[in-house]
């Protein structure tokens, strides 16, 4: 059974940094996308970024892009959501997730993750 359990939430103020990680177990994690999904109260989820297998692609959305940075450590079995220059916007409840099948892409489309974490708060005052 694939488990995804988030970690590293909090409430900072606009212009600090957080990183989140999220711990998987149950499958092989080097053989698996990740992705990392946001959900703002009131909002539709959001795909902030994801990570390939092997860590050599990575794809952010444009919203983050330039301030988020997405890293895996396999012997760990984690992935890494660094947030720099946070602001109000970014406050949701971030998620990591990861599809059903192995393949070194990173999947784009929401509905390609099968398997999701619980999901850790992020608040940014301003």
């Amino acid at each position: 059974q694939v488990q995804l359990v988030e970690s590293g939430g909090g409430l900072v103020q606009a212009g600090d940094s957080l990183r989140l990680s999220c711990v998987a177990s149950g499958r092989t994690f080097s053989g698996y996308s990740m992705g990392w999904i946001r959900q703002a109260p009131g909002k539709e989820q959001e795909f902030v970024g994801g990570i390939s297998w092997s860590g050599d692609s990575t794809y952010y959305a444009d919203s983050v892009k330039g301030r988020f940075t997405i890293s895996r450590d396999n012997a760990k079995n984690t992935v890494y959501l660094q947030m720099n220059s946070l602001n109000p916007e970014d406050t949701a409840t971030y998620y990591c997730a990861s599809p059903e099948y192995s393949d070194d892409r990173v999947p784009v489309r929401i509905d390609e993750y099968h398997y999701w974490g619980l999901g850790t708060q992020v608040t940014v005052s301003s």
